[in-house]
């Protein structure tokens, strides 16, 4: 038995839910999410009460249970509060600011790297070192976190580079004379 797929999910105050056989769409104030199940699972709507059930006993529909509760959940969750990555950049020099729809990264390269920033994502510099990434998928947030953070990633040794906010780098001790 799913703990998670058992529990229903009920519509947070703004958000309007629509089942269409195995595809369910929410609207809220930060726009229109939809996400479609497998065919192994049953979603049914009671006013703004969303259930999932396994449409049977293997172990594949158990699994889909769980899962598509939880990306139903993170719908309503997106269309309301959104998702946020927070990443640190620690390096001299290094630093980010955003110029429209560009991130403009200096990373000790010889050379700025610009980022593009995706339509449904939200960038902000506060301070040259901080970049706070919102938006209402929470897949597409931490995938441009990610790749943000591929191009410096922290090194073990002065922990230089991009790191998300709260993020333990594992220190190495250098060369002994």
């Amino acid at each position: 038995m799913s703990r998670i797929g058992k529990k229903p999910i009920v519509a947070p105050k703004g958000v309007q839910w629509t089942v269409s056989g195995q595809k369910v769409e929410a609207k809220g104030p930060k726009g229109v999410r939809s996400f479609t199940a497998t065919d192994d699972v049953t979603i049914t709507l009671d006013g703004d009460t969303i259930s999932v059930k396994p449409r049977g006993e293997s172990k594949r529909a158990r699994q889909q249970w769980g899962m598509t509760r939880t990306q139903i959940a993170n719908l309503a969750q997106g269309v309301t509060e959104g998702f946020k990555k927070e990443l640190d950049i620690v390096g001299v020099g290094y630093r980010a600011q955003v110029a429209g729809k560009v991130l403009k990264l200096s990373l000790g390269y010889s050379h700025d790297v610009d980022y593009a920033i995706p339509d449904g994502v939200d960038i902000k510099c506060a301070k040259p070192t901080e970049i706070e990434i919102t938006g209402a998928d929470q897949q597409q947030v931490g995938q441009v976190a990610a790749e943000i953070r591929d191009w410096r990633r922290p090194e073990p040794y002065k922990g230089k580079g991009v790191r998300y906010r709260g993020e333990f780098i594992f220190r190495k001790e250098g060369k002994k004379k």
